[in-house]
C-alpha cells in the first residue's frame, strides 16, 4: 500500500505523535468518523505500513540502562555475507536498531543493554571475525536528548 490520501497520512501522523488513545479519540484528531478511522488503520496494520504499536519508556525508573551506538564493518563485502550478518542481528534483543549504511562503516546500530558486562557478551558472541566482523567503533550515550522512531509522514501532505 503506497497510495495514501489524506485521510491516511493525518492518520499516520497522529498516531506516531501518541497511539494510546481510544479510537473515538483518533477519529477527533483527524475530522473523520470512528468507523472510517478504524477501517483505515485495520488496512494499515493489514497491509504492513503499521507494524506496531509502541510506547517510548522513560529512562529514569531505570538507571542502570545503557544506549550504545556501534559502527561494524565486516570483512566480506557481498549480498551473502549481509544476508547472514543481518540474520544474526536480527536475533539479538538488545540490538534496537540497525541499519545499513554507506560510506564507512558497513552497519550502524544502536544498542540497549543492562551492563557493561552485557556489552562484553555481544561483543564475544556477535562481534567477531567468526561473524565475518572486520571492525567494530562503539560510543556509549551519556543522555538522551530525543527519542523518536516517527516518519516525516505529514510532508507528504505537501506532495
Amino acid at each position: 500500500m503506497n497510495n495514501f490520501d489524506d485521510l491516511d497520512l493525518r492518520i499516520l501522523d497522529a498516531l506516531q505523535r501518541d497511539a494510546s488513545g481510544t479510537n473515538e479519540a483518533l477519529a477527533q484528531r483527524v475530522f473523520s468518523s470512528q468507523a472510517t478511522v478504524l477501517r483505515r488503520v485495520r488496512t494499515l496494520r493489514e497491509s504492513g505500513v503499521i507494524e506496531a504499536i509502541r510506547a517510548t519508556l522513560s529512562l529514569t525508573p531505570f538507571p542502570g540502562i545503557l544506549t550504545a551506538i556501534s559502527e561494524v564493518s565486516l570483512v566480506q563485502q557481498n549480498a551473502e555475507a549481509f544476508t547472514t550478518f543481518e540474520l544474526l542481528i536480527r536475533s539479538e534483543a538488545s540490538i534496537a536498531q540497525c541499519y545499513q549504511t554507506a560510506p564507512a562503516a558497513d552497519y550502524t546500530l544502536v544498542l540497549t543493554l543492562q551492563s557493561m558486562e552485557d556489552y562484553n557478551d555481544l561483543v564475544q558472541r556477535v562481534f567477531t571475525a567468526v561473524n565475518n566482523v572486520r571492525n567494530v567503533r562503539t560510543r556509549f550515550a551519556t543522555k538522551r536528548v530525543k527519542a523518536s522512531l516517527a516518519l516525516p509522514v505529514k510532508s507528504a501532505l505537501a506532495t
